[in-house]
């Protein structure tokens, strides 16, 4: 299996639109269903910090991962660029195989 992992921190007037965006069954985990590798998706808030989100993308493998970014490019720019306005800052924590 093959995971992304990003965090994010949250605008505070913005948690709410940000949790139904980025949940299981949000509007990425709907893009990303598009493509069959794609395994599920996982939403996390960090207990001591309530606007520190952690989101974990499971993919069959990383060809898979790779095919969905270039089949479905157009699609993912205009939704990151949709969700721009949620976060103060995200960062790419790691892709990588599970052992």
């Amino acid at each position: 299996m093959y995971l992304v992992i990003w965090e994010y921190q949250v605008k505070a007037e913005r948690v709410a639109e940000f949790k139904e965006i980025y949940s299981a069954t949000g509007a990425w985990a709907k893009l990303f269903q598009k493509c069959e590798g794609f395994l599920g998706t996982e939403l996390l808030v960090d207990e001591g910090h309530p606007r520190r989100f952690l989101t974990i993308d499971r993919w069959a493998s990383a060809q898979e991962y790779e095919f969905f970014l270039a089949e479905w490019k157009i699609d993912y720019a205009a939704l990151d660029a949709e969700c721009e306005g949620l976060t103060e800052q995200e960062n790419l924590i790691g892709r990588g195989e599970t052992y």
